[in-house]
């Protein structure tokens, strides 16, 4: 979420449930310009994916556009059965201070029904403004942590008795993956919702490399996994998605599909590793640290009220 001051001009916001190939890639290349500018992007991976494809069930676009030409774009999906719709925002950097990200942000809140989450990545002061403006308060921090994959010793992957580690067959183990992944994130709204769409979409990604993706298996049954990634522009290789099937928690299972992935990154090449964990999860987060990751920034999310 990026934001701006106010003052008076003339634009449009339009609501959109799918987006044509051209207002994509015009979105895209707005994100790329607001992402050189700001260090990092507005918009989730999820989001970035949810551009293409067509009408997906609870996503809309919302194009704010001055004189025809896009200036600002804003996501917002509600596909949690509980919590609030969920949004991402941002101006283009040589429009900003013109008050439209407030407008953006007034959009979401009338598409909403005046029941929004909104995504600050970063957490810079003018996101935290333009949460205050619109009524918005913090309830949750997303934070990213890294360490060093050289110069810094990785411990042997200890394996609970029994547990053997693979990797991943596209087509073959997508659908145990997919139910073990539902399984191990029943807590959390977005990864544990994944679809096959969304598993396909990842895997059409030039990032996809199933040689980086670890599956554990306990007498043929998928009990953990470990799906790196590889950032090739940042040399910086991510601990994308780690899980462990309830039931097989407790016996050391994480730590070591950690280290297995932590190792294959390092023998990329990569210098560093980064991953997200909640900031409240402070089990989770003493185990990264202990494993040497610290804070590298934060990503915020702000709610209304109701």
């Amino acid at each position: 979420m990026t934001s701006d001051d106010t003052a008076p001009i003339a634009r449009s916001v339009e609501t959109l449930g799918a987006l044509s190939a051209d207002q994509a890639e015009a979105v895209l290349a707005l994100l790329a310009d607001a992402a050189r500018n700001d260090g990092q992007q507005a918009v989730s991976e999820q989001g970035r994916l949810q551009l293409r494809g067509g009408a997906r069930a609870g996503v809309s676009h919302l194009l704010l556009t001055v004189a025809g030409e896009l200036v600002g774009y804003a996501q917002l999906e509600d596909t949690d059965p509980v919590e609030a719709p969920a949004a991402e925002l941002v101006v283009h950097p040589a429009h900003r201070g013109h008050g439209h990200g407030r407008a953006l942000g007034m959009a979401l809140l009338a598409v909403s029904g005046k029941r929004l989450r909104v995504w600050a990545h970063g957490g810079h002061s003018a996101a935290r403004h333009l949460a205050q403006v619109l009524g918005l308060t913090l309830f949750r921090e997303l934070r990213q942590m890294r360490r060093p994959l050289t110069g810094f010793a990785l411990p042997d992957p200890v394996l609970p008795e029994g547990v053997t580690v693979r990797t991943f067959v596209p087509g073959e183990d997508d659908a145990a993956w997919l139910a073990v992944n539902a399984e191990a994130f029943a807590h959390h709204p977005e990864q544990g919702a994944l679809t096959q769409r969304d598993l396909d979409d990842r895997k059409a990604e030039a990032w996809f490399d199933p040689e980086g993706f670890f599956l554990a298996e306990r007498e043929g049954r998928l009990v953990g996994f470990h799906w790196t990634k590889v950032h090739t522009e940042e040399r910086l290789g991510e601990v994308y998605v780690l899980g462990v099937r309830p039931g097989s928690q407790g016996g050391g299972l994480g730590k070591a599909l950690t280290v297995i992935g932590l190792r294959h990154l390092a023998d990329r090449g990569l210098s560093t590793a980064m991953l997200y964990v909640d900031a409240d999860n402070k089990a989770a987060v003493s185990v990264y640290e202990r494993m040497g990751f610290v804070t590298y920034e934060a990503d915020l999310m702000y709610r209304t009220e109701t």
